[in-house]
């Protein structure tokens, strides 16, 4: 393996490197590689367009022809706004430079609002795939909310010349059925017009919130995949999991809350990291929907944590990285030198499915 990705996984590196998957092998899954839009989404009912604004996704960036994504995600302007977003860097008031930290990045694609990209649409829809992120939770609401609204059409991310359309669902939410049916609606008009979609399927609920945060639970988060798949979501974004047990957590003190099967603890999961994005992959239809991971706020050790991100990933099967925050919140050459550092990770051989 690279010596310097070893050297930012540290003492975490030979539980990463050297686990092997014994919950769900990795016989069962459909695992990402050159032919992927070929092998996997060819035969089903998506049509040629969809297919080959797919495949202009994985022909693009450091990572064309590997069957991995990077993706650079910056619509924080609403959803974080803008001023708490930008405030460290504030160059990214300023949509080109999004645009430009992607395509400098090495990314497959850069996903962001209809705003962001429509003003740069003309000079760079042809050079780098548009990704448009067509629902937000706005912030100035007051007392602030949790809701995922429409912010635009199809037709006007079509118009601009994206490849694909990205939408957010709160499962869990109270509004999560209005959203399932507005999503489900776009996605459909979205491959009618040839657009590829992503999904982020996020959970959010305060009663989640118990001795443990199960928004980022595998159980919980690997059914948020199941249902997003269901609406024909091409690509599932995810956190990644860092817990286990969140149906088991609500169903106490005389409460009833979902469905679940015992074994999903003591056969299909355990408490590693790899094995826990596994089971978040399985409810992607076993690898047919890509997974792909985000990358997570800005921190202190962020380029170690998008390498373990992406390692944890790629050896559980999943697709890539979509990482925003720890690449903008820095220095251009900086936020490139760590998409690139993700990107190396799937470029290396010596990091292998578990």
């Amino acid at each position: 393996m690279n010596p310097e990705l070893l050297q930012l996984l540290g003492d975490k590196a030979e539980s990463l490197l050297q686990h092997k998957c014994k919950t769900i092998p990795a016989e069962m899954l459909h695992l990402p590689g050159p032919d992927f839009v070929d092998r996997i989404w060819a035969p089903s009912d998506r049509n040629n367009r969809v297919l080959a604004n797919l495949e202009r996704l994985f022909r693009s960036g450091r990572l064309a022809g590997s069957g991995y994504l990077s993706i650079l995600p910056v619509d924080q302007g609403i959803e974080h706004s803008a001023g708490a977003s930008f405030a460290k860097n504030p160059v990214y008031f300023d949509p080109e430079n999004i645009v430009k930290l992607a395509i400098e990045g090495g990314c497959n694609a850069v996903a962001s609002t209809y705003g962001v990209l429509g003003a740069v649409a003309r000079k760079y829809a042809h050079k780098i795939p548009f990704l448009v992120k067509i629902n937000h939770n706005e912030l100035l609401t007051y007392p602030n909310k949790a809701d995922q609204i429409l912010f635009g059409t199809i037709r006007q991310a079509a118009d601009m010349g994206a490849a694909a359309v990205g939408a957010t669902i709160y499962f869990g939410s109270e509004n999560s059925g209005r959203q399932i049916v507005e999503v489900a609606r776009a996605f459909e008009e979205a491959h009618q017009h040839g657009l590829a979609t992503v999904l982020w399927c996020y959970l959010r609920n305060n009663a989640f919130k118990k001795e443990k945060d199960y928004h980022v639970s595998t159980d919980l988060t690997g059914q948020a995949n199941h249902l997003g798949v269901t609406i024909q979501a091409d690509i599932i974004k995810q956190k990644l999991p860092e817990n286990n047990g969140g149906f088991k957590a609500l169903n106490t003190g005389g409460s009833s809350y979902g469905k679940l099967d015992e074994r999903i603890y003591t056969q299909l999961t355990s408490d590693h990291p790899i094995d826990l994005c596994r089971y978040q992959v399985a409810n992607c239809y076993m690898g047919r929907a890509g997974l792909i991971n985000s990358g997570g706020a800005s921190g202190a050790n962020d380029f170690a944590e998008a390498v373990l991100t992406a390692v944890v990933n790629k050896r559980a099967g999943g697709m890539g990285l979509i990482s925003g925050r720890k690449a903008f919140q820095r220095p251009m050459k900086e936020g490139a030198k760590l998409l690139q550092l993700i990107q190396d990770v799937y470029l290396d051989k010596g990091v292998t499915i578990a």
